[in-house]
């Protein structure tokens, strides 16, 4: 029997999980080169209950050649060790210990990969026709509060013209007021200049009349 593969891999845990076989197939190449890649510097990958990853780096050491038994050097090496972790070796052992598979993962059968993840599978919704509505909304509603402040601002500009009408009328009421002050004044100036020659004159006519009357009588004496 020849080993299982990464495609088969893929469609075996694509039915165990129940996820669709391209999801399964980009999860599987992200985890061997996250495993690979940290493993690389240095650091250990640990997971619990299945298999340990670590880079292993031997100093250089005496040792003896298992051809001729002579003591030989050894020089330094690195190595990478795969330990599989006790539960992984005791279920591996014990098939009874082992996780049961669904129909379908071992073996593999094509139809149910097919139909992995698709009952799990976010039903995808039509697209609402109601957007245009709101965005219509939106203009009226821009539409509306435009409107609202150009009401606004004529309204001012009527109050302002208003105001300005009214300070121009006072204006005017006080001014003809002042001008119809002056010739009340001008007027009265007038008529007492004029009245007071007339006096003048009657008090000089009394006075000539008045002095004929006195001679007449000292001549009938």
């Amino acid at each position: 029997m020849s080993p299982m593969n990464r495609r088969e891999l893929a469609k075996a845990v694509a039915v165990q999980a129940d996820v669709d076989l391209k999801t399964v197939a980009r999860v599987l190449d992200g985890f061997t080169d996250v495993v690979t890649g940290v493993t690389a510097k240095g650091e250990p990958i640990s997971i619990s209950g299945f298999v340990k990853f670590v880079k292993v780096d031997r100093p250089a050491r005496m040792g003896r050649n298992p051809a001729t038994g002579e003591q030989m050097m050894f020089k330094a090496s690195k190595k990478v060790r795969v330990s599989a972790a006790k539960a992984f070796r005791d279920a591996v052992m014990t098939p009874s210990k082992a996780p049961r598979l669904v129909r379908g993962a071992f073996p593999i059968l094509e139809d149910h990969v097919k139909k992995a993840g698709v009952a799990s599978a976010p039903v995808k919704k039509a697209p609402v026709k109601k957007a245009p509505v709101k965005k219509a909304a939106v203009k009226k509603a821009g539409v509306a509060s435009a409107a609202v402040q150009k009401a606004a601002v004529q309204k001012a500009a009527v109050q302002k013209a208003a105001v300005k009408k009214a300070a121009v009328k006072k204006a005017a009421v006080q001014k003809a007021a002042v001008k119809k002050a002056a010739v009340k004044k001008a007027a009265v100036k007038k008529a007492a200049v004029k009245k007071a020659p007339v006096k003048k004159a009657a008090v000089k006519k009394a006075a000539v009349k008045k002095a004929p009357a006195k001679k007449r009588v000292a001549r009938r004496r």
